[in-house]
C-alpha cells in the first residue's frame, strides 16, 4: 500500500463520517481516527508494518506436457483483461448489488455506465456506502456475488472504457 492509497483512504473515511477505522492486511496495519466535524482534520496512525516472508510450499511433481497449455491460456486471458479497468473496493464490508431487496440491481453485465454512477453499495459498520464509478464505459464482468463480504482493494467489476 503506497502513500497515495493511504491518503485516499483517509479522505474516504473522513467523508463517510466514521470516527475510527482499522485496516489490517498481511503486511500493514492502519488505524484512522477522525476528530469532530468542527475541526475537519483526520489523523492516520500506521500501527505496525509486518515483514512479509515467502512461505516455501512443497511442490508436487507434475507431468510437463499437461502443464504447458495452461500458461498459454492464462497469458491470453491476461491480455484480454489488460484492456479493461478494474473497479476495486475502497473499504471492507458486505457488498450489495441492489439498493434494497425489492429493487433491481444497480448494474448488470453489458450495462453502460458513466462517471459518478452508483455500481453497488458496501455496508461497513452499519453504514451503507454508495460505490460510484470513476470511469465511463461498459460493465464486462461482475466479480463479486450479491451480499458477499469484500476486502479493501478487492476487484469488484471489470469495465471496458472504449
Amino acid at each position: 500500500m503506497d502513500i497515495k492509497e493511504i491518503q485516499n483512504l483517509i479522505r474516504f473515511v473522513a467523508k463517510s463520517g466514521a470516527s475510527e477505522v482499522k485496516l489490517e492486511t498481511e503486511d500493514i496495519k492502519i488505524t484512522i481516527k477522525t476528530t469532530s466535524e468542527s475541526t475537519g482534520h483526520a489523523e492516520a496512525t500506521i500501527v505496525q508494518q509486518i515483514p512479509v516472508h515467502a512461505a516455501m510450499a512443497p511442490v508436487a511433481a507434475t507431468p510437463a506436457a499437461p502443464a504447458a497449455p495452461a500458461p498459454a491460456a492464462s497469458s491470453k486471458e491476461e491480455e484480454d483483461l489488460s484492456n479493461y479497468i478494474t473497479v476495486k473496493s475502497p473499504i471492507i464490508g458486505t457488498l450489495y448489488r441492489k439498493p434494497s431487496p425489492d429493487k433491481p440491481n444497480f448494474v448488470e453485465v453489458g450495462s453502460t455506465i458513466s462517471e459518478g454512477d452508483v455500481l453497488c453499495v458496501i455496508e461497513a459498520m452499519k453504514l451503507f456506502n454508495d460505490i460510484e464509478s470513476e470511469v465511463s464505459g461498459k460493465i464486462v464482468k461482475i466479480l463479486v456475488d450479491d451480499a458477499s463480504p469484500v476486502e479493501f482493494d478487492q476487484p469488484l467489476f471489470l469495465v471496458d472504457p472504449s
